[in-house]
């Protein structure tokens, strides 16, 4: 609810535009902001914040405001603050006319904020931070616009489409969070200080911003939510839920989320950073989040990252391989063929970082599964499941389970070289024969045996088949 007040409030701010004009004096621009018609704004999560200060409520003139290196160190401070203050007002930029003198002061006065961090002039003084984030909030919490698959109800978009949704605001909103990761990453900044203002509330609004269509935003909200992440570790088990909250809403809810990727991106870098033995909470993520994430249809905008979060959990403990495999196999798709090489492609990584004691508890359900993608009629999933055996490690585990996994799927083999229809497939699949008639010749020739066995009796269950049929006919015609 108070994030809906703290949008709400921004949105009214930027409809009620100050006024504001600009005229030279000494060489340095003079400001006057008439901060009057807009609202007090809601401070990110501290109560503290939430009374308005003068640079926020009351008419206010700021004065001809010089540059850091023409004031004495001692009073850079303050004069920090006051051009918080001008970067405080906000701009409609639905028309690129209006105010464009006062939006290029403000910009250039965020320039200089940003300078003045990056020079490492000295540690910013608690009201100094409790303004910056005061700042920053007002600049970038806001309502984004309606993302283009809300209003026309299509699928995600490809992020390597060429018509991408960019920011107009991004000239003021760039430096802005160029500020707040400064902030954040400087050696200056006492995270017992910084906690105060970089609190939950904001960590929550700052998640909802990753559904912004904007790239450029979502890059930026991902490394400044990793920063946050290494910096506050008061803030890790939160960020972990409410990134697990957002995964769930998109899994089970609506299937649209725009910052999906930037959010795997982030915790296949955490997931790395997993001490062992993992967590119980890290495995019930794993089981309830992650593997779910394979279940909606715009998987192949994040399938990449998805796919590397999972393999990291394998590799940091392989007992984990049985759980994945199985969780693959629920989510395995049926009738989108796209989808099937890429769970394929995932397979073949998560295989790689399994071990023979784990391999055999999923042998069965597994090879069945692959038996099925082997004789597809697609030749992308049965090409993609005949590579599996062009990896050693996979061709290793294969050769110690060859008493079951031959069986399973030796019908599918002898289907490929009698009908399946691409000539790749055909050479791929005679490879495979020959790899398990070098294995174990005598499985190979029972297995050989059995189906044909198996023709056989098919071959005479169908001429029963007719048979019966043909009798039945018979006697309807006898007697009509």
């Amino acid at each position: 609810m108070l994030n809906r007040i703290i949008k709400r409030g921004n949105r009214k701010a930027s409809k009620a535009e100050p006024a504001a004009s600009l005229t030279p004096a000494g060489g340095h621009p003079t400001v006057t902001v008439n901060l009057a018609s807009r609202p007090a704004v809601a401070a990110p999560g501290s109560p503290r914040l939430v009374s308005p200060s003068p640079a926020f409520g009351a008419v206010s003139q700021i004065e001809s405001l010089p540059l850091f290196r023409d004031v004495p160190v001692p009073e850079r401070q303050t004069l920090f603050i006051r051009k918080l203050h001008i970067c405080a007002v906000l701009f409609d930029f639905s028309d690129t006319l209006k105010s464009a003198y006062e939006k290029l002061v403000k910009q250039q006065t965020l320039s200089e904020l940003i300078d003045f961090m990056q020079s490492g002039s000295g540690r910013l003084t608690e009201q100094v931070q409790e303004e910056l984030v005061r700042t920053v909030a007002v600049n970038i919490f806001r309502s984004l616009p309606p993302a283009s698959h809300e209003n026309t109800g299509a699928e995600l978009a490809d992020p390597e489409e060429e018509d991408i949704y960019l920011d107009p605001a991004w000239p003021h909103l760039r430096p802005v969070y160029e500020i707040l990761l400064r902030y954040i990453i400087s050696s200056d900044t006492d995270t017992k200080i910084a906690k105060r203002y970089i609190d939950h509330s904001f960590v929550l609004r700052l998640l909802d911003l990753f559904d912004s269509e904007d790239p450029r935003e979502r890059e930026y909200l991902k490394t400044i939510l990793h920063r946050i992440y290494g910096k506050f570790m008061v803030h890790r088990p939160f960020i972990r839920k409410s990134i697990n909250n957002i995964f769930y809403r998109f899994i089970f809810e609506t299937e649209r989320h725009s910052g999906i990727v930037e959010l795997l991106e982030i915790l296949g870098s955490i997931i790395n950073g997993f001490a062992l033995p993992m967590k119980e909470e890290h495995k019930l993520f794993l089981v309830r989040a992650l593997i779910p994430l394979h279940k909606p249809k715009p998987i192949g905008v994040y399938h990449q990252q998805l796919s590397y979060c999972i393999v990291q959990f394998v590799e940091k403990d392989y007992k984990l391989a049985d759980t994945v495999i199985r969780g693959l196999l629920k989510y395995w798709p049926v009738t989108n063929c796209q989808k099937e090489v890429l769970f394929l492609g995932e397979l073949e990584e998560v295989l790689e970082a399994t071990q023979p004691a784990e391999f055999q508890r999923c042998i069965v359900p597994l090879f069945k599964k692959i038996a099925c993608c082997l004789c597809s009629s697609h030749f992308q999933v049965s090409e993609r499941s005949l590579f599996l055996w062009n990896n050693d490690h996979i061709v290793s585990l294969v050769a110690q389970n060859c008493s079951v996994i031959l069986p399973i799927i030796f019908e599918a083999l002898e289907k490929n070289m009698q009908s399946h229809w691409n000539q790749a497939v055909h050479g791929l699949t005679a490879n495979i024969r020959k790899m398990f008639l070098d294995m174990d010749s005598d499985l190979f020739e029972m297995c050989q045996q059995q189906y044909l066995d198996k023709e056989e009796q098919a071959k005479y269950l169908e001429e029963q088949r007719e048979l019966a049929w043909r009798s039945i006919e018979a006697a309807v015609q006898s007697k009509a």
